[in-house]
């Protein structure tokens, strides 16, 4: 996806799935295009959570403590 993206402006969304599809990297641009609706799911949106809080933690310990000492706060 990150490569259409990147892409598509310059080449076309259907384009570029027909030459990934000939070289054996089979998408249809309606699976790319309804990936791009699909909001992202509970895992990635508790991840992005998950990963602000380590840095906010991290930047209140003035960016000193490891991951260890992180885990523990």
């Amino acid at each position: 996806m990150k490569y259409i993206d990147e892409h598509k402006q310059k080449f076309g969304v259907e384009p570029i799935c027909q030459v990934l599809t000939s070289s054996g990297w089979p998408i249809a641009s309606s699976t790319y295009r309804a990936a791009c609706r699909r909001l992202p799911s509970a895992r990635t949106r508790r991840d992005a959570w998950l990963t602000e809080r380590i840095r906010l933690v991290h930047a209140a310990h003035h960016g000193v403590d490891g991951a260890r000492k992180i885990w523990l706060v």
